[in-house]
């Protein structure tokens, strides 16, 4: 796995896992260390308890890592609605799995009466 990524050529990572402080901790710090930049998606992560979890979100902080949510992330990745090509997917995502964020999109979209990209809500 570590080949493939640094046969990328890039020089970030963004990651999550199963257990914060085993599977996304470890792998961070180690990737840190070695002089990547390093993204983790916290709530695209969970530890063995709200504790554990913290916990390892401190010492990655602590190692140099940056935090995100997926949904900033995935808005980061959009930039802005003008960049259309994804727009479409990017809302069925957000009124599947964004919960309030979803539904406040639609309204502004009823609000500003503009159409909705790929025709959704």
């Amino acid at each position: 796995m570590v080949d493939a990524v640094k046969a990328t050529g890039r020089k970030q990572l963004i990651i999550a896992g199963l257990w914060t402080e085993i599977c996304v901790a470890m792998p961070v710090i180690q990737a840190l260390g070695e002089g990547w930049d390093v993204t983790v998606i916290t709530d695209a992560s969970g530890g063995t308890s709200i504790e554990a979890h913290q916990v390892a979100i401190q010492r990655m902080i602590a190692a140099g890592a940056n935090m995100m949510t997926w949904l900033a992330l995935a808005a980061e990745w959009q930039r802005d609605w003008a960049r259309t090509e994804h727009a479409a997917e990017l809302t069925d995502v957000l009124i599947q799995h964004a919960a309030g964020s979803g539904i406040a999109y639609l309204w502004e979209q009823q609000l500003l009466n503009t159409p909705v990209p790929g025709g959704a809500g």
